[in-house]
């Protein structure tokens, strides 16, 4: 009985994970933690592609990896070309669409039980939590759809995850507000209520610092990381972490955000490999 795009002419029936209906009622309504299930929160629909590939290449085939979908862009998962080819290329084990997003294996009312149905109706060792293609920004703090990215790290904390915040870097982005760290990034980061892991990509892109003892200081570098460390006003884990640009680069899975490809903007896509392999050390530990 549970409807989606309530009360407009296009509502639809749906069978939600969690009613007296669905199979998976009994099991979700006992659930009441995620039991330490690690979870990343992307801000880009873009960046699901590169966090789930490095979680996948990490561990092969031993750890499921499910998508949460939320409805801050758009609502139809159909509508993702990049969800359809990581199924195809088995780098996603389920889907779960959430709020009034709608098409997923299984459907979900918020993100709480989303996350719920992901671990314990689909199995899942991981989840990637990310709108659909589309975010809304009107260069202003609070008026973008990306800052629900802070509600769902909480969420995840809330039920006992392990959150896993992704970066949203890029030196390619003609807007000031998104070069470097970009502007909502740092909100989220500002707004979350408790501390998450914040995974940095080890590259030697461009403006960006390869974060090691041998890093050089001077210039864009030292910039760019004074920037992130105080975004996270000393709150979160800031983790390191090696990234395999290239052989992303090379796998043949979407690698295009806001028009631009990795050979455009590989900081972007590091950040999200980063998350990615954030996620696998904790899914695999």
């Amino acid at each position: 009985h549970i409807m989606k795009l309530r009360y407009t002419p296009m509502q639809l029936r749906v069978l939600a994970a969690e009613e007296p209906a669905s199979p998976y009622h009994e099991t979700l309504a006992a659930a009441h933690d995620l039991a330490g299930m690690p979870v990343v929160v992307c801000e880009l629909h873009s960046q699901v592609a590169s966090s789930a590939a490095a979680l996948r290449l990490a561990l092969g085939d031993e750890a499921r990896l499910v998508y949460v979908m939320t409805d801050g862009a758009a609502l139809p998962i159909a509508l993702s070309q990049l969800v359809a080819d990581l199924r195809t290329a088995g780098f996603l084990d389920g889907t779960v669409t959430v709020g009034h997003a709608f098409g997923g294996d299984l459907e979900a009312v918020t993100v709480f039980s989303g996350l719920l149905a992901a671990r314990w109706a689909l199995g899942a060792d991981a989840a990637i939590v990310a709108m659909g293609p589309g975010v809304v920004g009107t260069g202003t703090r609070y008026g973008t759809t990306a800052i629900e990215t802070g509600q769902h790290l909480d969420a995840a904390g809330i039920l006992g995850g392990r959150a896993v915040a992704a970066l949203r870097l890029s030196f390619a982005d003609p807007r000031p507000r998104h070069r470097g760290l970009s502007h909502h990034t740092k909100v989220v980061l500002e707004m979350l209520l408790a501390p998450v892991r914040v995974p940095v990509p080890e590259t030697e892109t461009e403006g960006w610092p390869l974060l090691d003892a041998e890093a050089p200081e001077g210039g864009s570098q030292r910039e760019a990381l004074e920037e992130l460390i105080n975004a996270t006003k000393g709150r979160h884990d800031l983790l390191v972490r090696r990234i395999d640009l290239d052989g992303y680069a090379a796998s043949g899975l979407p690698a295009k955000t806001m028009g631009r490809t990795i050979e455009e903007d590989p900081l972007f896509f590091a950040a999200a490999l980063a998350a990615g392999g954030a996620l696998a050390d904790l899914a695999g530990a």
